[in-house]
């Protein structure tokens, strides 16, 4: 019984591991200018990266070495990998500039986890402040798809070192985000949910690279739209 019982409070940490692997290949890959499979691995690493906490919560194997092990994996797969695969794919065209924006990229990822980890010491928030770093690069691997499937984009790269810049930025705002972790079953907006999870996936299904990409910038934007309307209403209450 004992050997069980430690395979299941090792395999949220294996799951995780995985998730690095996967990042190291996307920057394998990438140095190997295969920008498409580093892209995609990058995507891989996300699943992974949903799976190892799910995981250790449904075995009750949570623990703080897991949580620092999640966080030096997302800051490999999800701050380097992206931003090399940004610099190796078009930033190297820019000079110094490229490695700034890459340069960026990577610190102010690592102050999002930091400031994550600090915030979520004693407990799990319903919100995310700030764009999560696997959004953020999953963002970035999507664009690189979408220059890869569609050529008259390429010559248009200066695009994806501002949207790296702009992403980056949005780490650190105090932006606030949806979270999916805690989804009550119970709600009467769940099965509203469930519909346009389900339409999501079918369109993903379709068209997988424009899908994930119409997904991830419909969530990015919410952020922002969201706290533009919450200014503008209180604009209108301090006018009346």
């Amino acid at each position: 019984m004992r050997g069980p019982k430690q395979f299941i409070f090792l395999l949220p940490n294996m799951i995780t591991a995985m998730g690095i692997f996967a990042g190291i290949l996307s920057m394998v890959s990438a140095v190997q200018g295969n920008f498409e499979k580093a892209s995609w691995l990058i995507l891989l690493a996300l699943v992974f990266d949903g799976l190892d906490g799910r995981v250790a919560r449904m075995t009750k194997t949570t623990s703080r070495f897991g949580v620092e092990f999640d966080s030096l994996a997302d800051i490999i797969s999800f701050g380097v990998a992206p931003a090399l695969l940004v610099f190796l794919y078009t930033g190297q065209d820019f000079g110094r500039l490229g490695i700034v924006v890459s340069a960026v990229y990577v610190i102010l990822g690592a102050i999002r986890l930091a400031r994550f980890n600090v915030m979520t010491a004693k407990i799990e928030p319903s919100v995310f402040i700030g764009v999560p770093i696997p959004t953020a690069a999953v963002f970035i691997s999507v664009l690189v798809l979408l220059f890869e499937k569609y050529t008259t984009l390429q010559p248009y790269g200066f695009f994806l070192l501002i949207a790296a810049i702009l992403i980056s930025l949005l780490m650190v705002s105090n932006i606030r985000y949806p979270s999916f972790k805690k989804i009550n079953m119970n709600t009467p907006h769940f099965m509203r949910l469930f519909v346009t999870v389900v339409f999501a996936a079918l369109m993903v299904f379709l068209y997988p690279i424009e899908g994930f990409a119409l997904l991830f910038m419909l969530y990015i934007l919410y952020g922002p739209v969201l706290a533009g309307i919450h200014l503008y209403k209180r604009w209108r209450l301090i006018r009346k």
